[in-house]
């Protein structure tokens, strides 16, 4: 006998709670293979391709593609065994297979024989390649009514790209709310229920094995004839004279982009200096450092050349390489450099870091920082190529603007932005010549230093920018 296993969003680590569904890679009666992504999600920090530890058929996917799930809530069943590869593994017949019910082995039964080959090799943060979690799911039927029945592919009610939610309705009698745990995964159904006063333990959820889904929630509002408090309702309750407006979720990688932006602003007492300077001589040993390489050695960008110019100048002011621990009222210094390059991508601003720059040369650190931004294109960065960064370089000038006002990337100290290099008039040697110029600005938090240890910190940047030859004095 084929035995049924559910497969949850693990922990993509990093202290993530939800992804969204982006891309089902899989079909409801496909044969699976240990370790086959079978789903691309979306977290608010990267792209994560999720592999299923077992193989087997798939009776049933839940999560519609753009939905968001919570960590821990069912991806998938499979079908695994010795009549996995059985069709009719996919429809279920009297186990709630159809409905996509689960029954799951405890950790006894995965250990054993469950079928060889069903445990997974692959390690993300939730789960690993030992024996499934330890529990038991008793599969109980669900009153679905006969009209929701005829659902498509064996996806679960309320759940899936074709997902139908029943008309269930609440129960009528004051029953006393049954022990043990309320059937509801999603944090967010649990808040609207609070909010509205419904007790979930007196309704009987819609979803695979009595899973409370919104819908139940909203109608047994309805019922009470109280209106829905949760805040995502009032895009659906606009007037008709907003029909034109077009609102965007702040959710995912936006989201988490405005949260983070926001509280910089509410918590960094920040200030900024900026000061024009002469990049034409950064350019030269930039095209002599890559000619002496030759044709075939890989070129040095001007990013990394700024970037080593940042771990010098930081050597030199370690008072913006550090964070504030504000509930300890302490400055943290640091004594290791990871520096952070805003990369704009068709998701949204992100931030990869190269590790210990302070540690690299010009030519790693030009290495490292085109595979981040390969990898941040195509949305491959995993979510530690994304965090620890402790001093962020912001070249705006691609986008052919020549000054700004960076935002610190909280909780760091200290941003440093980079206009566009354009010609212009400059005085140079004491006559006026036609010189290549750039903007720098500086953005720092007024709490780790004053304005002498910025100045000093952006006057050593500009020096070096306009005679490459000082950073030899560090050689």
């Amino acid at each position: 006998m084929a035995e049924v296993k559910e497969f949850t969003l693990p922990d993509l680590g990093e202290g993530l709670t939800e992804a969204e569904v982006v891309r089902w890679l899989v079909e409801v009666g496909e044969v699976v293979a240990v370790d086959q992504p079978v789903v691309e999600v979306e977290t608010a920090k990267a792209m994560v391709e999720v592999p299923c530890p077992y193989g087997g058929v798939v009776t049933a996917r839940y999560g519609a593609e753009g939905e968001e799930l919570a960590v821990g809530a069912p991806l998938l069943t499979v079908a695994v065994g010795a009549d996995a590869s059985a069709p009719a593994a996919a429809e279920g017949s009297g186990s709630g297979g159809a409905d996509g019910v689960v029954a799951e082995a405890d950790g006894a039964d995965a250990a054993g024989d469950g079928g060889a080959g069903e445990t997974s090799g692959a390690v993300l943060v939730g789960y690993g390649t030992g024996a499934p979690p330890a529990r038991r799911r008793r599969v109980r039927p669900t009153p679905v009514p006969a009209a929701a029945a005829g659902q498509v592919n064996g996806v679960a009610s309320g759940y899936g790209r074709h997902a139908v939610t029943p008309e269930v309705p609440v129960r009528a009698e004051a029953a006393e709310p049954a022990p043990g745990p309320v059937p509801v995964i999603s944090p967010l159904v649990r808040r609207l229920a609070r909010q509205n006063g419904v007790e979930l333990r007196t309704l009987t959820g819609s979803g695979p094995d009595g899973l409370i889904l919104r819908a139940d929630v909203e109608r047994a509002i309805g019922a009470a004839g109280a209106p829905a408090a949760e805040p995502s309702a009032a895009a659906a309750s606009a007037p008709a004279a907003d029909a034109g407006e077009v609102r965007i979720p702040l959710r995912g990688l936006r989201g988490v982009v405005a949260d983070k932006m926001s509280r910089s602003r509410r918590e960094i007492p920040e200030a900024t200096c900026w000061v024009d300077v002469d990049a034409t001589e950064l350019l030269a040993a930039r095209r002599a450092m890559n000619a002496a390489g030759g044709p075939d050695a890989p070129k040095i960008s001007l990013l990394a050349l700024l970037a080593r110019i940042c771990t010098a100048a930081l050597a030199r002011y370690p008072e913006l390489n550090a964070r504030v621990d504000t509930e300890a009222r302490e400055i943290v210094r640091l004594e290791r450099v990871h520096v952070g390059f805003a990369a704009q991508t068709d998701r949204g601003l992100v931030v990869p870091v190269v590790r210990d720059a302070h540690a690299r040369s010009a030519e790693s650190l030009s290495e490292e920082l085109g595979r981040l931004t390969g990898a941040a294109r195509d949305g491959s960065l995993t979510p530690g190529e994304l965090t620890g960064s402790t001093f962020t370089l912001n070249n705006y000038g691609v986008f052919g603007v020549d000054g700004s006002t960076p935002i610190i990337n909280h909780p760091e100290a200290a941003m440093l932005g980079v206009g566009r290099i354009v010609p212009k008039p400059w005085v140079y040697e004491g006559e006026l010549a036609v010189r290549q110029v750039t903007q720098l600005s500086l953005t720092f938090d007024h709490r780790v230093c004053d304005g002498g240890v910025a100045g000093g910190f952006l006057r050593y940047v500009a020096d070096c920018v306009e005679q490459p030859a000082m950073l030899l004095r560090g050689v």
